[in-house]
């Protein structure tokens, strides 16, 4: 706006400015740290990473660091060694001011940094977003490999892979010209790219011009329908197009790993456990989580929360908007995949709804408020006290709570797929806040929107949803049963669950609802598990592997540590209830609710 009013009115102006602006760029470029990474692997030691970075346009003293992620800071600073720091003049100074960050005095603008990662013991069910190292194959980079310059966000890198000689590499970095060189643009760019490199399938296909890579990294053959998997995750795409009218990447990878699991989202790429003996038995999990990660791609990697800003090496805040980011993205994995025409767990969006509604009500937790629970996602155990909440949960159903009040308001002419991309196009790089969404659905829908968002965001009102079915000629009935295992005999309350929390070596209990068995008892979360019936519980394994052998009517003496020291509660373990949802139609249904139902129970906008 400004470039265009000075070159109305005043085009010497206009070239005075242009002038001063590229001057200021040179400068700030002059001044910015110049990085090469280098990693190395070397054939003999599958154990560790050697990482190299070159510096250029360095100040006497700076620091670095490594990013913690927002979700998942797996703390891998706790296997750096043999930290090094070298210039012209010999070795430098390295001093550690923190877990992850290290101050650095140099005698000139350019050093050496090098440091090794030595990787932890492998897992017994290897988390897929996690490096590792193997004869065939390697994940490597992210925020678990590479260190940044503090206060250099936006300095740009390039990136030296050392690998086995016949090692593919699947990143969603920049490739160069040169071979196994790639470009970050800035250090988001650089730590939010991992590297799946070794002997790779990978099968590509195009939507809208754009190349997609579906990566699988295996050690042994596989069988799986690998050609029904690809075409299921292409309909995805072209959904999610076809949604936001375009794709926001130049290139995406679905990089899958036989034999882990988990799965992590990132802006132009996503990482997932994709075990080939589950993929032979059924394609369908796997894509309904694909279609969940890569949901994401829009809604958190780039409609992301006010609280996740820039690379930091803390934790970031915790976010009030998860319940948005989480819960819609489950809203369309599951809406996406029923336009597509792929299987789905649910036959019906109203079986679909009956099942949420009922999660909702068999965990407490879920009544609690929506902020506090989307806090909650990324937060140690106890944030909520003795509850535990979905933000999924609660996303999903404000989704669909939210999509039947725009239908309405507007007659069919819109509904969440409006606010969705609406929040898109703003974003540009600015998070949002809850405050943001209701401005926006309230201009989608042309309607007060006040009162939902002061219920059920802010406030603590539990969710009513039959003021919003009914918008659409709907009605759902809640019932109570007792429940039952799979050979229908009553259940034992095991809604319990055990933790270790992070920078501890503890086992803690974890209470999920005050009034069941476990809370009755005067158990709370966080308090120190030492054994049951004098079997030593150390870890959370002994604890579920006990809970195994539980049914009702068992007595259970917990010894646990307080601040006053050793104490054993008495536990007797009953069966519990569960809630069954029905959604109906109403008998005195209008043409419009009809209508409007219609539309919803399809998926169509």
């Amino acid at each position: 706006m400004l470039a265009s009013t000075l070159r109305r009115i005043c085009p010497g102006l206009m070239a005075v400015f242009v002038f001063h602006l590229n001057s200021f760029c040179q400068e700030s470029l002059r001044h910015s740290p110049v990085i090469n990474y280098t990693l190395k692997i070397d054939p003999a030691d599958f154990t560790s990473l050697h990482v190299e970075m070159d510096i250029s346009n360095l100040p006497d003293t700076f620091q670095v660091a490594m990013v913690a992620h927002p979700g998942y800071d797996d703390r891998y600073w706790r296997f750096i060694k043999d930290m090094d720091v070298e210039d012209k003049n010999g070795k430098a100074k390295i001093i550690r001011q923190d877990s992850a960050l290290w101050r650095i005095i140099v005698n000139d603008s350019r050093a050496t940094l090098s440091y090794t990662l030595q990787l932890p013991p492998k897992e017994r069910n290897p988390s897929t977003w996690k490096p590792f190292i193997d004869s065939s194959g390697a994940l490597i980079g992210g925020t678990h490999s590479f260190m940044y310059v503090v206060g250099a966000t936006n300095a740009p890198s390039h990136i030296s892979l050392q690998l086995p000689k016949y090692w593919q590499v699947a990143t969603s970095l920049t490739p160069t010209t040169a071979k196994n060189v790639y470009y970050a643009p800035s250090v988001e760019a650089l730590t939010d790219a991992p590297i799946l490199a070794g002997t790779l399938k990978v099968w590509p296909f195009t939507v809208d011009g754009i190349r997609h890579d579906v990566v699988y990294y295996s050690k042994t053959r596989i069988s799986f329908d690998s050609a029904s998997l690809v075409d299921a995750i292409k309909k995805i795409v072209e959904q999610a197009s076809a949604l936001f009218r375009g794709l926001p990447y130049k290139k995406y990878l679905f990089l899958l790993r036989d034999n882990a699991y988990g799965a992590l989202e990132h802006r132009d790429c996503l990482t997932l456990g994709a075990p080939a003996s589950e993929l032979e038995k059924d394609l369908q999990p796997i894509i309904a989580d694909i279609a969940h990660e890569y949901f994401h791609a829009w809604n958190l990697m780039r409609i992301r929360p006010a609280e996740f800003g820039d690379p930091v090496y803390k934790t970031p805040p915790l976010s009030r908007g998860l319940w948005w980011s989480e819960g819609l993205t489950m809203f369309y994995a599951d809406l996406l995949l029923r336009r597509a025409g792929l299987p789905v767990y649910d036959s019906t969006r109203t079986a679909h709804l009956e099942k949420l509604i009922a999660r909702y009500y068999n965990s407490p937790g879920n009544q609690k408020n929506v902020e506090e629970v989307s806090m909650a996602e990324f937060a140690p155990p106890g944030l909520l006290g003795d509850y535990i909440g979905s933000t999924h949960v609660q996303g999903e159903l404000l989704g669909n709570m939210l999509d039947l009040l725009i239908r309405y308001a507007t007659n069919g002419e819109r509904s969440i797929d409006d606010a969705i991309r609406k929040m898109f196009e703003i974003s540009g790089g600015k998070g949002f806040t809850n405050g943001d969404i209701e401005k926006i659905v309230s201009r989608i829908c042309g309607c007060e929107d006040h009162q939902f968002f002061n219920d059920y965001i802010t406030g603590n009102k539990v969710f009513d949803f039959n003021v919003y079915l009914q918008l659409i000629g709907l009605h759902a009935t809640v019932s109570w049963k007792n429940a039952q295992q799979d050979d229908g005999k009553p259940a034992p309350d095991l809604r319990v669950y055990a933790f270790i929390p992070p920078n501890q070596a503890d086992l803690q209990i974890g209470i999920v609802d005050p009034a069941n068995c476990w809370g009755n008892a005067g158990l709370h979360t966080g308090d120190r598990l030492l054994s049951i019936n004098d079997s030593l519980m150390t870890s959370r394994n002994d604890f579920y592997s006990y809970l195994r052998r539980v049914h009702i009517g068992d007595t259970l003496y917990i010894a646990i540590q307080k601040a006053s020291g050793i104490s054993k509660t008495r536990v007797v373990i009953t069966g519990y209830q569960q809630a069954w949802v029905k959604i109906e139609e109403i008998a005195d249904a209008t043409e419009k609710q009809k209508a409007l139902r219609s539309l919803w129970v399809t998926g169509k906008n």
